[in-house]
């Protein structure tokens, strides 16, 4: 899809490569926000779940330590939860949150009806077909420890970061926004990194590696919280009117 010299270059650059998908997302995330206000955020919440999932299994090396690829769009779940927060208020954040469970749900076991479905036999197509049985049986073929795991993180995390946040706000009387986006994010992420660690990896690989890649992965989910708190300020600072008809006032911190 990309053009070659494109490609040839992020090959050589893989850090590169994570910071430009990182900002990519994020700006994306403000773009959608910017475009369609809180059905903007929604959409944000969906995609992301959908990428995190879909490229959760993956594994690269970034500054020279093993990670998942899907932190990055797992992460902006937390960050287009904190904006929808912000602007919007602990309901419809709350609310984003089981529309995303609920989304998670549906996209495991229609994926799960989609692989019980035998590969084309024909013969023009019958070798290319089952190439493209095997690619998903690899990618989508679900364990319920990776079900249960992976819903029962996100619920919890994402549920714990909407509370803390406005718990934060409260304390704060408004004030520092940055210290609730980081501070929801940072404790709700760590929730998650540990459901996630012993439920999923641990009995796929061993226990120490199942804490090695969660205490990366953690790691890189406290930088991505602090990357974004200039997005979140970014967007806040707009008065603006949506499709939804909401007039949203720009707030002073």
């Amino acid at each position: 899809m990309l053009p070659e010299f494109i490609q040839c270059f992020f090959q050589a650059e893989q850090d590169l490569l994570w910071l430009c998908t990182l900002a990519l997302d994020l700006g994306l995330t403000v773009l959608m926000y910017r475009l369609f206000g809180r059905e903007g955020l929604l959409g944000c919440i969906v995609l992301a779940i959908l990428l995190a999932n879909l490229q959760g299994p993956k594994l690269t090396v970034i500054f020279g330590f093993q990670t998942s690829l899907g932190v990055i769009f797992y992460s902006g779940i937390f960050f287009a939860t904190d904006l929808l927060s912000e602007r919007y208020g602990r309901a419809e954040a709350g609310k984003a949150v089981l529309i995303g469970f609920g989304v998670s749900c549906i996209v495991v076991l229609m994926l799960s009806m989609a692989l019980l479905f035998e590969p084309s036999d024909r013969a023009n197509t019958a070798e290319f077909s089952q190439r493209i049985q095997t690619s998903f049986e690899n990618i989508l073929d679900f364990t319920p420890r990776f079900v249960f795991g992976s819903l029962l993180a996100y619920l919890l995390s994402q549920s714990l970061d909407v509370w803390l946040f406005h718990w934060i706000k409260r304390q704060t009387r408004g004030r520092w926004l940055w210290l609730r986006n980081n501070g929801s994010t940072m404790l709700s992420q760590l929730a998650d990194t540990l459901i996630y660690s012993f439920v999923v990896w641990w009995g796929v690989v061993d226990l120490q590696t199942a804490i090695e890649l969660g205490a990366v992965k953690y790691a890189f989910k406290v930088v991505i919280a602090a990357i974004d708190t200039p997005f979140i300020y970014w967007a806040r600072s707009w008065d603006t009117t949506h499709a939804d008809g909401a007039t949203i006032p720009r707030p002073s911190d």
